[in-house]
């Protein structure tokens, strides 16, 4: 790999601390490589994107952010510490990061409403009152109060997805990792969900989202990664990725998604 494209040049938020600093992170599946010597860095209020072909190890970094893999190699930092071990110190870690997965994982027996106060109240301690309403205010701001008290099966996929959103926001977190939120929803209900993450990011909110909406990481993103086989191949800024790419590779990708900028 080309070192001078791992560098980089100078990104938009540079003069903002790091908030999560990967370390040569490697992963390991058995004898399969998931990611090979990771290095990267992620500033305060910037909206980072992550892209590249199925099984490049998108998703599994996500996955180590929060611990729900463990690294066999390297370090991944939160606001300069070392990611810990021990679950009660995990746990701890993981209130601070909101996650959106493909599959929207909303409790089917309970309503909209209630699957977004259940977090503060049962995690955080807080007032089933206070907790509703906390609930409530974040419907509004993804679009759903009308749906409050709805059942997931009563809820359209993008709608499911918005009132995920909602949930991992009630944990008030400060960085939002998006696992392709988009890629399980019929096509005339992703502009829904891509609208709201849109919103997140020119509130300021930290955000680490895979996708395969290249439009969407054109337009929102500060810093754009592209992954293949487990490494980066290059990253910059989004007009540097999407119009003069550096690696052949990147062109061949962008390419065979159709995109022409």
């Amino acid at each position: 790999m080309n070192n001078d494209i791992a560098r980089a040049p100078a990104r938009k938020n540079a003069d903002q601390p790091p908030v999560l600093v990967y370390e040569e992170v490697r992963k390991l599946y058995g004898d399969f490589v998931a990611l090979n010597g990771v290095s990267l860095q992620v500033h305060k209020g910037e909206v980072m994107c992550l892209i590249g072909p199925s099984g490049s190890g998108k998703s599994t970094l996500l996955r180590c952010t929060n611990a729900l893999e463990t690294i066999n190699g390297g370090r991944v930092l939160i606001d300069g510490v070392p990611l810990p071990v021990q679950e009660s110190a995990v746990r701890k870690v993981r209130q601070r990061m909101g996650m959106v997965f493909q599959s929207f994982e909303l409790f089917p027996h309970k309503s909209a409403l209630d699957n977004v106060a259940m977090g503060p109240i049962t995690v955080l301690g807080m007032r089933e009152s206070e907790a509703k309403a906390r609930a409530m205010a974040l419907l509004e701001k993804v679009g759903l109060s009308a749906k409050a008290g709805s059942f997931p099966a009563n809820l359209s996929g993008g709608q499911q997805q918005r009132v995920a959103i909602a949930r991992a926001l009630a944990m008030e977190p400060e960085v939002m990792l998006f696992d392709e939120p988009t890629s399980a929803l019929d096509p005339e209900t992703v502009g829904e969900v891509l609208s709201v993450m849109q919103k997140l990011a020119q509130e300021g909110m930290t955000m680490i989202v895979v996708t395969h909406e290249m439009g969407f990481a054109r337009r929102v993103a500060d810093w754009v990664v592209v992954f293949e086989s487990g490494a980066i191949i290059e990253q910059g800024p989004p007009a540097q990725i999407f119009e003069r790419p550096i690696v052949e590779r990147t062109r061949d990708f962008l390419g065979h998604l159709g995109w022409n900028g």
